[in-house]
């Protein structure tokens, strides 16, 4: 069973629709033994960072750890950029520190909030992309992006004046700076991937 975090942050009940809508046994929870049980997490949020951490709260720690002990992770939007060490929006904040490097503000000169579609190119060796090809339309929106520094951590880009990371894989911990739960039959493939890679983990075990 999927367990998406619920912290009363924006698009969890719809990320959970999501699931659902593949087929996937998915479940909204904020309970220690459900999250721990689960074959995987996703963490979703639509909101400025430091209100998604402060609303995530002890939950932090246990999402953290679970996360270490190798089960998979899947962070959405701000829930994404919480897998980072540090944010800069409306001051400083501590994320999870799971993936090396920053939360930053997408630099002036472009249209911010960064609101749309755009073209995310996606490497072969990214498992939230297997069999969806070398390039697909992605759902973006935000104002501040993650800059990684983390050189175990596999990277795709979306061009927006600059190459912005769309989507990081590091180990079992992966996420996805845009919406697959708004991305259409694209963004469900994103999330059947995930499914897919959670029910593998759970036979190792």
């Amino acid at each position: 069973m999927i367990v998406v975090i619920d912290y009363n942050v924006g698009n969890v009940k719809s990320v959970c629709n999501a699931f659902r809508h593949i087929g996937c046994e998915a479940k909204l929870s904020c309970t220690p033994r459900v999250v721990e049980n689960a074959t995987g997490i996703v963490l979703p949020g639509v909101a400025a960072f430091g209100y998604a951490v402060s609303a995530l709260g002890s939950l932090a720690e246990l999402i953290k750890e679970v996360a270490l002990s190798g089960k998979p992770l899947l962070g959405i939007c701000v829930g994404f950029q919480m897998l980072f060490d540090k944010s800069s929006e409306y001051g400083q904040h501590n994320g999870l520190g799971l993936i090396e490097g920053n939360v930053v503000p997408i630099p002036a000169g472009r249209i911010i909030p960064h609101m749309g579609w755009n073209l995310v190119k996606l490497p072969e060796d990214m498992e939230l992309f297997a069999g969806i090809g070398s390039e697909k339309h992605f759902y973006f929106a935000h104002s501040f992006y993650a800059e990684t520094t983390d050189r175990r951590a596999k990277v795709a880009y979306t061009d927006y004046g600059f190459n912005m990371p769309a989507s990081i894989q590091k180990m079992n911990i992966y996420g996805t700076q845009f919406h697959p739960e708004k991305s259409g039959k694209t963004g469900l493939k994103v999330l059947q991937n995930f499914y897919d890679i959670c029910k593998r983990e759970a036979l190792k075990c």
